[in-house]
């Protein structure tokens, strides 16, 4: 098949290497020196100690890519609207679109029956633009349950997992999703297909929401959080409130908090992607996982006010560094 990713960075990266050993035609679209590094020397993978280096066509402007039979857009919330400017040249009338970031999707509402699907979250999609670019019938949800960063431009370090969940909104699975799981399959993910992508979001979401900002805000791992009664319970009183606000729009996580802190426990010593993203010097993407989530507790009419403390505190720390907008 004809793949593009869109946002190459730990998760896109590993993505477009995989797909490409697997025999497929595989583009990405990047910037500066992790387009630079790629061109000189391949997208290299590091993975159980060895690094390969795999050829990858590569260009900063996605015209020169054409159309593809798939686009996996894998960038940070905060980057979303750069995708709604630039991925028409990649997408005709048969192109599928596989969405695999974290948070909340901008599509979250658009098959479930709270409100007849007629709710959208201006947070993260303003003014619908990218509703408009993508349309909700050409969307795969891809759920990601790995652990990859990108510590150069042009290297992706894999560091842990290879699980992918994926479905198409509201659970009606189509061949564009049976066709996708078989690629990302034999490419060496391990993948399964769900009829509830958005409840899998949502399952991923409880974590991302508590452990990502608070990782940020406190400059620990994961299991220093774990370890610490006091913020352990924060954290716990976050993930109630988003297992709440799920549940008053149709969506029930079915997860108790101590379950999914036993999902973080269970990868040990590890960096979130906001701390990497905190020291590393980049925005941090706050409004797909706070915004989003909020936003949705207001339409439901749910309070959430450990959530909208942890919005305040992250949104300031990032703000006095120049890392949210």
């Amino acid at each position: 098949m004809k793949l593009c990713i869109y946002g190459a960075g730990a998760v896109g990266g590993l993505m477009a290497a995989w797909l490409a050993r697997s025999g497929h035609q595989v583009s990405i679209v990047a910037r500066g020196a992790h387009l630079e590094a790629i061109r000189r020397t391949g997208l290299r993978v590091r993975s159980g100690g060895e690094v390969q280096s795999f050829s990858v066509r590569v260009a900063a402007d996605a015209r020169e890519l054409g159309p593809q039979d798939y686009v996996l857009v894998a960038v940070k919330g905060q980057s979303l609207t750069e995708v709604a400017e630039g991925i028409a040249p990649l997408v005709d009338a048969h192109t599928s679109v596989v969405t695999a970031m974290n948070g909340v999707p901008w599509w979250f509402f658009d098959r479930l029956p709270f409100r007849d699907g007629s709710e959208r979250l201006e947070s993260l999609d303003p003014g619908g633009k990218l509703s408009r670019a993508i349309p909700t019938a050409r969307i795969v949800g891809c759920v990601i349950h790995l652990a990859a960063s990108r510590p150069e431009p042009g290297l992706i370090s894999h560091n842990m997992g290879k699980k992918l969940i994926v479905g198409e909104p509201g659970g009606r699975n189509t061949g564009r999703t049976q066709h996708i799981a078989d690629a990302l399959q034999a490419a060496g993910f391990d993948v399964i297909i769900t009829p509830a992508i958005e409840k899998e979001f949502w399952i991923k979401l409880l974590g991302n929401v508590s452990f990502n900002p608070v990782s940020a805000l406190t400059v620990s791992t994961a299991d220093r959080l774990i370890e610490n009664p006091q913020v352990k319970a924060y954290m716990v009183n976050v993930m109630r409130e988003v297992l709440a606000i799920g549940r008053a729009v149709g969506v029930d996580a079915d997860i108790d908090p101590e379950a999914r802190i036993d999902m973080a426990r269970a990868l040990g010593k590890f960096k979130t992607s906001m701390l990497q993203d905190l020291e590393a010097g980049k925005s941090l993407e706050i409004d797909g996982l706070l915004a989003g989530t909020l936003e949705i507790a207001r339409k439901a009419g749910v309070p959430a006010p450990y959530t909208e403390s942890l919005f305040g505190l992250i949104k300031a720390r990032a703000q006095a560094t120049g890392q949210y907008r």
